[in-house]
């Protein structure tokens, strides 16, 4: 990974203050929003406001007050005199938080003009009293004190001398060497308020001791920006308003004080759980209503591309993902079955019996597959994929769409546009179909988003560090060759952004491979022991020969996808890719003419040439070891030789190294579509947005194809199996599941998994010592002479020796039965499984069923 500000915008490239750092080690500046206007209720209480004439005062003491009719009036007593003492123009504002006692009154009685009340007559909490009187003070400084004077209004002087050295708040602390306390609250509100101390700094605020003393001193315009941005009605709002400070790079001074106890607090048991819950919100991010709408879009399109099949899981095949939906159901299943059974979720008997599957050398996503267990007992493994592959793929656009609008563009509709390529992409869609590994990838982005962070300055980097080894730990369980992807493309932009940002790269390299070690030694001790199961244990395997014809051609990089809505030719498609689950490229000509157009425009933009290079290098790699010249009969050595046959890398297809390019292509396009946005020639603005219109187009995809699912026969639905496979023994599909169909696999969710199979669709080691990979497992004889049939349709001559090899995987496969069910051929498969037997069938719950037990 390169330099936080590789993506990052230029300071000056977009109005007002970007997200961007300008050299490495700068302080990252501040994301603030702009500050809300004050709701209506919140005018000012005062008959007799002051008027919009009047000299600014140097001071403004703001006190928030709850039924203080018994308080208040000495406490003002008390801060009149000294602020009168001590000279300079000063107010004072009451903030009532809707008092039921005579709060109200005593203040209003005062005929001082320079001592206002703003209120609200409904009880809402510190924080929106707060935001009251702040919205309606006027001084340069703003003091914020409590109405029981716990800290004494004398305090302030110390206060000043922080703030006159540059800071932007000075805030009093009972925890820093140098403060005093006099009367000491109850021992249980010591505690609670040191491990509500402990909270803060550990989760939202270090470095800071003390937020809730109720004694600060603000520059008054810092503090109206903070106090209107926040949300927060209730006590935590002090950790809002100083978080505010903290992220916009103003500086906070926590200053020694004199602290005592006063009788009659307005915090109550309940408010410590208020507290907590407060802390939780300002951890989650403030959701703007353009943001919501984005993530609303993301969810219409997700669903709009799986509308043949979401509104119906149970019913509904899709018919382009081949055999993998029974796969990912099964795998859904058989995790929520060994986690309800407290079994072992890397592993299970239930397919090809009696060696078992590797659940960890599979796809089986446990990251979402065991959290998800209870939806999936409670309704079905055919929902759960369905919602994991319509709601992953939602979240991972509102993922990029997040990234992209932090690091990139300012314009909401820059990222939408280049949040819902990189999710959209042809090569994704096509996926979509079948590899939801592949379509969940909302974890990809924030660790990008981490990543970065460890280019940057600051004394949070090893948290980031920490909190990126969790992230890559949890996306192993996701998806691993989807991490190694990321990981490769990442890597690419870092070497890429080294190449135009030197010096850059120079500052950064060695911090971030520290922190990458960091990471490291967090990720590791999460996985070690899945990864050593997946590499060494039962049915582990080292690697997959995928055959030829699995790297890209320029031609298809070009092409546009099958189910591109307007321009799909599933012919042309076809002949360029294995099958309609890996169309790994397909971004057709006219986005790689825009995306070319985009460099040269932005060319003097580092970010858009890495980002640029990425995309061309990720590109070049799918091509393969040996890459076809166009329109010539040369072929030359490609760069993917040099990872061919790698640890990790002997596995990959590398077709799907494209997959990489659809996130920089986004990134320029939101880059573009941003930069035309501010075009100050609307002629300029409005072609050029019709030539990224017309350039995405062909890519808009059409809904994923669908059909009528096969209906379970009732001799499993009904239970009638049970009869028929005893303790210990397997019932055999006939043929036996594997790759080209595995709808045997559907049968054994349907039943809840009640019984055991051989055979099946899944990665397995070949055999008999060799450790190399195939899909499903070797075929012994009796299982290779029925696939010859479900073929050809051509029954075999069966003799003795073909009777005694089907005797011999019989027993070696533990049969209690045979079933074979509604499938092409069946005729020619039920006259060869008669000959092998030596009986006939019986016909039974819509299957033919040969029973082993001697039994008619």
């Amino acid at each position: 990974m390169s330099a936080e500000g590789a993506l990052e915008q230029r300071a000056g490239d977009l109005p007002g203050p970007t997200p961007a750092h300008t050299a490495p080690g700068d302080p990252p500046p501040a994301h603030t929003a702009p500050a809300d206007p004050p709701p209506a209720h919140t005018a000012p209480a005062d008959p007799s406001p002051a008027p919009s004439g009047t000299a600014v005062p140097d001071l403004s003491v703001v006190v928030p007050a709850y039924d203080e009719e018994r308080r208040i009036g000495p406490t003002l007593d008390a801060v009149t005199r000294y602020l009168v003492s001590s000279g300079g123009s000063w107010e004072v504002v009451v903030a009532d938080d809707g008092s039921t006692d005579g709060t109200r009154e005593v203040v209003t009685g005062r005929r001082d003009p320079r001592i206002r009340l703003v209120g609200d007559p409904v009880n809402r909490g510190k924080g929106h009293a707060l935001r009251l009187g702040i919205a309606a003070s006027r001084g340069r400084r703003i003091l914020v004190m409590d109405a029981d004077l716990a800290a004494p209004v004398e305090e302030l002087a110390h206060l000043e001398r922080a703030l006159s050295e540059g800071r932007a708040a000075a805030i009093g602390s009972r925890a820093v060497p140098g403060a005093t306390l006099g009367a000491r609250q109850r021992r249980i509100r010591e505690l609670l308020g040191t491990a509500g101390n402990f909270l803060i700094r550990g989760t939202t605020l270090r470095g800071i001791r003390d937020t809730q003393c109720g004694f600060k001193l603000f520059d008054g315009d810092k503090a109206r920006t903070a106090f209107a941005a926040s949300r927060l009605d209730g006590w935590a709002v002090d950790v809002e308003v100083l978080r505010h400070f903290r992220r916009a790079g103003w500086p906070v001074a926590e200053v020694p004080v004199h602290w005592s106890h006063r009788p009659g607090s307005k915090v109550r048991p309940l408010d410590y759980p208020r507290f907590l819950r407060d802390l939780v919100r300002l951890r989650l991010p403030s959701v703007r209503p353009a943001d919501a709408l984005a993530v609303a879009l993301f969810l219409v399109l997700s669903v709009a591309l799986y509308s043949g099949r979401v509104f119906d899981p149970a019913h509904r095949y899709l018919t382009d993902s081949l055999q993998d939906q029974n796969q990912w159901e099964w795998f859904f299943a058989v995790t929520a079955d060994n986690v309800a059974h407290l079994r072992n979720p890397l592993f299970t008997g239930l397919q090809g019996f009696p060696d078992g599957v590797n659940l960890m050398a599979n796809t089986t996503m446990p990251g979402l597959s065991v959290p998800l267990t209870p939806v999936t007992l409670l309704l079905g493994p055919a929902v759960t994929l369905s919602l994991v592959m319509v709601l992953g793929l939602a979240a991972t656009a509102a993922a990029w769409y997040r990234l992209i609008l932090r690091r990139l563009v300012r314009g909401r509709a820059a990222a939408f546009t280049g949040a819902a390529l990189a999710a959209f992409a042809p090569p994704l869609v096509s996926h979509a179909n079948a590899h939801p590994n592949f379509v969940v990838l909302f974890m990809i982005p924030p660790m990008i988003e981490r990543a970065l962070r460890l280019t940057s300055a600051g004394t949070a980097r090893t948290r980031d560090a920490v909190v990126l080894g969790l992230m890559a730990a949890y996306q192993l369980f996701l998806g691993e060759e989807a991490l190694l992807l990321a990981a490769l493309g990442m890597l690419l932009f870092a070497l890429a952004h080294a190449a135009v940002r030197p010096d850059v790269a120079r500052t950064a390299v060695r911090p971030l491979l520290r922190d990458l070690a960091v990471a490291a030694a967090v990720c590791l001790p999460l996985v070690v022991y899945p990864l050593a199961w997946q590499f060494s244990g039962p049915q582990s395997y080292t690697g997959i020969e995928h055959g030829p014809g699995t790297a890209n051609t320029v031609r298809a990089l070009l092409t546009f996808a099958e189910r591109s809505l307007l321009a799909g030719d599933a012919a042309r498609a076809d002949a360029l890719s294995l099958n309609p689950t890996e169309q790994n490229a397909f971004y057709g000509w006219p986005l790689v003419l825009l995306a070319l157009a985009i460099t040269v425009r932005l060319r003097r933009r580092p970010v858009v040439v890495a980002l640029a290079l990425t995309a061309l290098a990720a590109a070049v790699l799918s091509l393969g070891s040996a890459v076809h010249v166009p329109f010539t009969q040369v072929t030359v050595p490609g760069p993917w030789a040099l990872l061919a046959g790698r640890p990790l890398f002997e596995s990959v297809i590398e077709s799907r190294v494209a997959l990489v390019c659809a996130p920089p292509l986004g990134m320029l396009l939101a880059l573009a579509v941003d930069r035309l946005a501010h075009a100050r020639r609307p002629g300029t603005r409005y072609a050029g947005l019709a030539v990224v219109c017309l350039a995405l187009l062909p890519l808009v995809p059409a809904p994923l194809r669908s059909e009528p699912r096969a209906e379970v026969p009732a001799f499993f639905t009904d239970g009638t199996w049970r009869s028929y496979v005893r303790d210990g023994e397997t019932l055999v599909p006939v043929p036996l599941a594997e790759p080209a169909d595995a709808e045997a696999l559907h049968w054994q969710t349907a039943t809840g998994l009640g019984f055991r199979m051989p055979g099946g669709y899944f990665n397995g080691p070949y055999g008999d010592g060799d450790r190399t990979g195939v899909y499903g497992v070797p075929m012994r004889f009796t299982a290779g002479l029925l696939h010859d049939v479900r073929q050809t349709g051509v029954v075999p001559v069966v003799d003795d020796g073909a009777r005694a090899a089907a005797r011999a995987d019989l027993a070696y496969w533990r049969a209690g039965a045979l079933v074979l069910g509604p499938q092409p051929h069946a005729d020619a498969l039920r006259e060869t499984v008669d000959k092998l037997v030596g009986r006939r069938g019986g016909r039974v719950g819509g299957v033919w069923v040969w029973d082993l037990h001697g039994r008619s």
